[in-house]
């Protein structure tokens, strides 16, 4: 794997604010932004769509292998269909645990990720970026932020979107998340020891953004 010229990584739990904090990055650095979870939510997505029992990872595996899945900035693309509203739905985020627990859909998508970054300056989000996907990361950061905070931000969204949920659901199936994110065999969510964690909590978007280019330009000036 040829290195990128400088990798970003941000992780953390459900909610902490790393797609929308992480795509600001990447604008204002002139990064391309990886948003690697909505590759996972894509071949969900794809399978619910076809009918697949999401407990077989055969079938999973085979149709991560046969759709074609592109990020055109802020669009996701799933074999040229624009996908970036229906992969966001409860149903699909409370599903996408059976491919991201698979192994074999997992090292599909980590190699596709490393290819999407070669070469360039990338800020990418997800689980396990910086432990998994890009260990040798200049940047590694860790965003969380309070149980509480993260389930209203998933539940504002969610309304936003129009779906008719309650902020007890939200939060109860965060919960199963985060058990799910923190215990599962592969792609496990952790801090890895050479991040900064940050939290999120009582700041705006803008505030967060602020506080990651500072951790960005101190790691390039090898301050930090």
């Amino acid at each position: 794997m040829i290195a990128p010229a400088m990798v970003v990584t941000i992780d953390g739990p459900a909610g902490a604010g790393k797609s929308s904090a992480a795509r600001e990055l990447a604008r204002r650095l002139g990064f391309r932004f990886l948003d690697t979870g909505s590759m996972y939510r894509a071949v969900t997505l794809a399978a619910v769509e076809r009918g697949i029992d999401l407990a077989d990872s055969d079938a999973l595996v085979e149709v991560a292998e046969q759709v074609e899945i592109s990020l055109d900035e802020d669009r996701v693309l799933l074999d040229g269909r624009d996908v970036t509203r229906a992969i966001r739905t409860l149903e699909i985020t409370s599903a996408t645990k059976f491919a991201a627990d698979c192994p074999r859909v997992r090292a599909r998508l980590v190699d596709q990720q490393r290819r999407v970054a070669e070469g360039m300056d990338v800020v990418t989000e997800g689980r396990d970026q910086a432990t998994v996907v890009f260990p040798d990361a200049e940047c590694k950061i860790f965003l969380t932020a309070s149980e509480e905070v993260r389930a209203e931000r998933r539940y504002l969204d969610l309304v936003g979107r129009g779906e008719h949920v309650t902020r007890e659901e939200v939060l109860d199936k965060q919960r199963v998340r985060d058990n799910g994110d923190c215990t599962r065999a592969v792609g496990k969510l952790y801090k890895a020891e050479d991040a900064i964690e940050f939290s999120t909590d009582g700041l705006t978007r803008e505030e967060v953004v602020d506080h990651l280019m500072k951790i960005v330009e101190k790691r390039r000036a090898g301050e930090v």
